[in-house]
C-alpha cells in the first residue's frame, strides 16, 4: 500500500518549493535535477522537454526519487520514492504555464525554446519520508 501525504507535506508542496528529482540513466547512473512540482491528488507532477536527460531517463525507467526542503524551514524535508504513472505531451504546455503561475507569478512560461516539445510526467508516490517525522 502506498504512503499518503500528510497535511503538512501537502502544505509544503503548495509552496514554491524546488524539488530535486533523481532518475536512472540507461547505464544505471543517477541523474539529479531541480524541478518545479505540483501535487494533483496523490500524484506529483513535473514538466520537462523531450530530449532532456530526465525525460529520456523516465521514458526508459519509471523509477524516481524526489526530495524537497520547505522553503520556510531548512530542517523540514520530504523525500519520496515512486514510479511514473503517465508521460505525455498532451496538455503539457498548459501544465508548464500553471507552474509558471505558481513559481513566477506569470500566466505564461517565458523560457520556451523554438521547437521544444514539453512533456508532463505524473508520479505515483509509493513511499514518503518526512523529517522531522
Amino acid at each position: 500500500m502506498a504512503d499518503t501525504f500528510s497535511d503538512t507535506a501537502r502544505g509544503i508542496l503548495a509552496k514554491r518549493v524546488i524539488a530535486h528529482v533523481a532518475t536512472l540513466g540507461t547505464d544505471g547512473s543517477p541523474h539529479v535535477t531541480p524541478v518545479w512540482v505540483l501535487l494533483e491528488g496523490d500524484e506529483i507532477v513535473i514538466n520537462t522537454a523531450l530530449g532532456r536527460a530526465k525525460a529520456r531517463d523516465l521514458a526508459n525507467d519509471s523509477r524516481v526519487a524526489i526530495s524537497m526542503t520547505d522553503p520556510d524551514d531548512d530542517y523540514s524535508v520530504i523525500a519520496l520514492r515512486g514510479t511514473v504513472s503517465a508521460f505525455t505531451t498532451d496538455g503539457a504546455d498548459e501544465v508548464i504555464d500553471r507552474m509558471a503561475k505558481k513559481y513566477m507569478g506569470l500566466d505564461t512560461y517565458p523560457h520556451r525554446q523554438e521547437g521544444e516539445v514539453r512533456v508532463t510526467v505524473r508520479i505515483r508516490v509509493e513511499r514518503i519520508v518526512r523529517q522531522p517525522a
